[in-house]
């Protein structure tokens, strides 16, 4: 899926549930958990792998359960501990919508994608240039700036609310 495909099928029940739930639209917060989770692990492989080499695809590493579950439940329990459910929720729900988003048609079949368990399972096979690499790569460069600005900038708002939460008296 595309970049704004994922953030549709995340954003779209997320605003659904509060709007359904609190008659009004989502925080500040929710909708950017909710951005940042639909589209980080893309931000985090896709360099990794098209960039930097480091990954034989785009699709493994957050893309794989057995790194996603360990990280949707410690966002979720750094939520219930700083008394932020629903923020901590929408970013776990965008999540695996990404995940699902990108391997919905083989699951439908019955079928389990190699890329969901990586590195138990050899990933998936794909070309080493992606086809929305373009011309000498340059969407490759230019999505690896990107995910750099979003996940310094997320870092940056991240670290700050732990060093609160330390701080902050009980």
């Amino acid at each position: 899926m595309f970049p704004h495909e994922h953030l549709l099928v995340a954003l779209l029940p997320v605003v659904a549930y509060v709007a359904v739930r609190d008659r009004r639209l989502p925080t500040r917060a929710v909708m950017f958990v909710t951005v940042v989770g639909s589209q980080f692990p893309d931000l985090v492989d896709k360099p990794l792998a098209h960039q930097f080499g480091v990954l034989p695809s785009g699709r493994v590493f957050i893309h794989s359960l057995p790194f996603a579950l360990p990280i949707a439940g410690g966002v979720l329990a750094y939520g219930l501990y700083t008394e932020r459910p629903r923020v901590a929720g929408a970013f776990v729900v965008a999540y695996l919508s990404h995940l699902l988003g990108d391997t919905y048609r083989r699951l439908f079949a019955g079928q389990i994608p190699s890329d969901l368990l990586w590195p138990f399972v050899a990933a998936q096979q794909r070309p080493t240039v992606p086809f929305w690499a373009g011309v000498n790569g340059i969407n490759v460069r230019l999505w690896t700036a990107f995910s750099t600005v979003v996940i310094g900038a997320t870092l940056i708002i991240v670290m700050r609310d732990v060093a609160r939460q330390v701080q902050k008296p009980t």
